[in-house]
């Protein structure tokens, strides 16, 4: 785990990024502003969390470290070791964890439930969409308290690598850390003026279970309604029909290993 600190003081302000190794985006946002050294009015901590899986190009060397919550500091596993490690150094702090998908070239924020650090950040982020994950948070870092995760684009894009400098700088921005004397990059500019007033809010219901071995294709468009009785993905061929309505998220054909993706409601706006 490689650990940054910016401006003087504990830091009440943390951005994680590169939890899982296949996800280089957070690492390459992280490095970027620890060059700039930026003016900072607050100190913030800033995180490179699993670099033997990043070195290694894989997800994980033991187990999904998004997972691996709270830890155990004397695990055999790497994963639940550093994640013990990692809840330590975010102990007090208002955190951005940075990943990417395979299912959604668009940056959106996920949180576990909206409260009140959801409505203060999020609207500022560039992102139009928050997804409450509620019952689907085990083990993961978004079950830390003042926490937003967000997906910043397709795994090992260049335009994720943007998303996520972007979406760094916004958050510093919402969170008082960047001085106003702070002199932005074209990015920077970017982040400050694309973050949205109506964030719409859908929150997960279901997983979509998907067989580990086959043909996998989806026919339906993330956050994009799904009528009952629309055929929206298949194995070998063999259509999965909706029982009801619902918008899909997270949805992909080789995202995750046994699921689809999500099923979901609209729940409303972050105004």
């Amino acid at each position: 785990m490689r650990i940054y600190e910016l401006g003087d003081g504990t830091p009440e302000v943390a951005v994680v990024g590169s939890i899982h190794g296949d996800e280089p985006c957070g690492e390459v946002a992280i490095e970027r502003l620890v060059a700039e050294s930026p003016p900072v009015r607050r100190p913030v901590k800033l995180v490179v969390a699993n670099e033997e899986a990043l070195d290694a190009g894989v997800r994980y060397l033991d187990e999904d470290l998004n997972r691996a919550f709270p830890g155990d500091p004397d695990a055999d596993s790497h994963e639940r070791r550093l994640a013990s490690h990692l809840a330590r150094e975010l102990r007090g702090c208002t955190t951005l964890s940075l990943h990417s998908t395979r299912s959604f070239a668009e940056p959106f924020a996920l949180v576990d439930r909206v409260d009140a650090v959801t409505r203060a950040i999020c609207p500022q982020l560039p992102v139009s969409v928050v997804v409450e994950t509620d019952r689907f948070t085990d083990g993961r870092l978004i079950e830390h308290a003042h926490t937003v995760e967000v997906e910043c684009g397709l795994q090992e894009t260049d335009e994720a690598a943007e998303n996520a400098y972007d979406l760094v700088r916004a958050f510093l921005d919402a969170t008082d850390v960047l001085d106003a004397d702070d002199e932005r990059s074209p990015g920077a500019t970017r982040a400050a003026t694309n973050g949205s007033d109506d964030v719409t809010v859908y929150r997960l219901l279901d997983p979509i279970p998907k067989a580990l071995d086959g043909d996998h294709e989806v026919f339906a468009a993330n956050f994009e309604p799904v009528a009952e009785g629309e055929r929206f993905a298949a194995t070998d061929g063999e259509a999965l029909v909706a029982d009801r309505a619902f918008y899909p998220v997270l949805l992909s054909a080789d995202g995750y290993e046994e699921l689809f993706g999500y099923v979901a409601e609209r729940v409303g706006t972050l105004e």
